[in-house]
Formats: C-alpha cells, structure tokens, sequence
C-alpha cells in the first residue's frame, strides 16, 4: 500500500508476471487489505526493455511512411496542380491499447502473436482533398518497390452499415536496424475532409455511449454520411470544372 495515497496500485512478481494489487480504502483512507489482483503479462510492463524494444520496430516503421509521405506531399506541391494531401496524422498504440485489443480478439499476449496478428500497432492517417486523390496517393504509395501491400479494405467503394468511409491499406515497410532488416506492418488510412469531418464527429457522439444506441440516432449519423459523400462528389465536380482533372 502506498501510503501517500490509500488505494493506490501496487505491483509485486507473482510467476514472472507482473502483478498489480488494487487495495481497497475504508472511509476513512486506511487499507482494507487487498482487493481485485490483476496479473498483467511481463511483456506490458512499461519499465521492461521488451516492451521497448518490441514499440521501437513500429515507431521506426512509421517515421519510414512518414517520411514517403512527406516527400510526395512536398513534390506534389511543386507541380503546380496543387497538393492533393491536406494533412497527416500519425499514431502508435499504447501497451495498454495493443492489450485491450489482443483480448478482445483472442491473441495470446506474447510477442511472436502479437506481431502477426495485430497488424495496425503502427497507423497512418492520410485526408486528402477528393476522393480521386484518394486513389492517386494510395497507388503513388503502393507503386513504391520498398513498400508491400498486404491488405485493402476499401470502405468508400463499399462504406460501413454505419455510413463510414475511408480506404484502409495494411502495407510492409524495411526497417533496417544494426543487425537484421524488420518488415514492419503499418496501417494507412486514407479519406477525404468530408469523411474525416464525419468520422471525427461520429466519434466524439459515441463516445462513452450506452451500447444500445438509439436506432433512430443511427440513422440520421447514417443520412449525415450520405450528405457527406454528395458534398465529396459536388466539390469535386466544381474544382474540376474551374482547374480541371489533376494531372
């Protein structure tokens, strides 16, 4: 128990795994022994060099896209057509957040199968202008010999029941460390402003929700995306109408 502050956590090694004690304070701030004891798996111990080196492999793959982006935003700019990318936003999970999902699918919480099946511990957002640009910087991206495609779903041809659009691509990138090459698995994200306004928005109304939304709340998020997709199309129509296609 830490005495400063009843009721805080406590750790200690049980088997080789970290144990955290959640101690439990009477009403007048003294422990009342311990409470719920929760066995977190060493490997997400934030003071383990595992866990450092293991988040080190995804945020070195993810500075590599970065920079590939980086340099076709910067190129792009110079043709004189316009930019089509109108902003990057990068994201690596937390320990916590790579736990909560390797449960909620069933992965064991060791290294080795977290690497093969949590394939987007390392992400990428991409908003472009149009929904043409879309398609032109994913292709741009992929058609790079260092880059392997592995996957695509492809929520703007076909959006979510939910009204969600976007493009997701899981791609391969070499990072090259001081002994041995990592191929490191990196989502990308790519949407248009219209689909990032909504999908920002979605979220921030559901968020901490009850689970049984309304079904009558579904709906009209659902008719918002659908007048964001008429919004994508006119934009587009009318820039190509004043600037022409992008070439």
């Amino acid at each position: 128990m830490n005495p400063e502050h009843p009721g805080a956590e406590q750790r200690g090694t049980v088997h080789g795994q970290i144990v955290e004690r959640h101690a439990i304070a009477g009403p007048d701030g003294a422990a009342r022994g311990a409470g719920t004891t929760a066995a977190v798996p060493a490997p997400f111990h934030e003071a383990t060099d595992e866990l450092t080196r293991f988040m080190m492999v995804y945020k070195f793959g993810l500075a590599e896209i970065r920079t590939k982006i980086d340099i076709l935003a910067e190129e792009l700019a110079h043709r004189g057509t316009g930019n089509p990318i109108e902003h990057v936003n990068p994201r690596l999970k937390s320990a916590a957040s790579i736990a909560a999902k390797a449960r909620r699918i069933e992965c064991p919480l060791t290294f080795d199968d977290l690497r093969a099946r949590i394939r987007d511990i390392a992400g990428i957002r991409i908003v472009c202008s149009f929904v043409s640009d879309v398609y032109t910087v994913a292709d741009m991206l992929t058609r790079q010999p260092d880059v392997n495609p592995v996957q695509t779903k492809d929520y703007i041809a076909k959006p979510k029941d939910n009204g969600y659009r976007s493009l997701h691509l899981i791609v391969e990138i070499p990072v090259f460390l001081s002994d041995q090459v990592v191929a490191v698995p990196v989502e990308v994200q790519l949407r248009t402003v219209a689909m990032d306004f909504w999908a920002s928005l979605e979220h921030k109304i559901y968020y901490k929700h009850n689970p049984d939304i309304p079904p009558a709340l579904r709906d009209e998020l659902a008719a918002a995306a659908e007048d964001a997709a008429r919004l994508d199309k006119r934009m587009e129509r009318l820039h190509q109408e004043i600037h022409g296609p992008r070439r």
